[in-house]
């Protein structure tokens, strides 16, 4: 069948950060537990299973990521002493990050991170 299937998952992680030039609250050091989603997509399944990926190692990719966030200061890590640690900017280094991990034809569509139920950044590819 003809379309686009699309895969999406959830996960977590807790860690601190510090907003530079906020000049407020969250310029001080703070944490949060951060949510993860992400949606994959593709126009093609394996032949052998007829699925795109098998969940399990999409969340296995997922949370190969986000380990190396988990528990950090954020801040320290080399990529946020670039890019200021915002939610947005966590969102795409996930991205990058994840991307390279995928398979071809499984293709990253976002990549969603939450620092509550109602605030939440967006990273997709143009």
């Amino acid at each position: 069948m003809e379309g686009i299937y699309r895969l999406r998952i959830k996960d977590k992680f807790s860690a601190a950060h510090s907003l530079r030039n906020y000049n407020g609250k969250c310029e001080e050091l703070h944490g949060h537990n951060f949510g993860v989603e992400i949606e994959v997509y593709g126009k093609e399944l394996r032949k052998d299973t007829e699925i795109l990926i098998d969940f399990k190692i999409l969340k296995k990719f997922l949370k190969e990521v986000l380990n190396s966030l988990d528990h950090k200061f954020l801040n320290d890590l080399q990529y946020f002493q670039k890019y200021n640690p915002s939610s947005e900017n966590i969102a795409c280094y996930i991205y990058k990050n994840l991307q390279s991990k995928l398979p071809s034809g499984v293709n990253l569509k976002y990549v969603m991170v939450s620092e509550g139920e109602n605030s939440m950044a967006f990273f997709e590819e143009d």
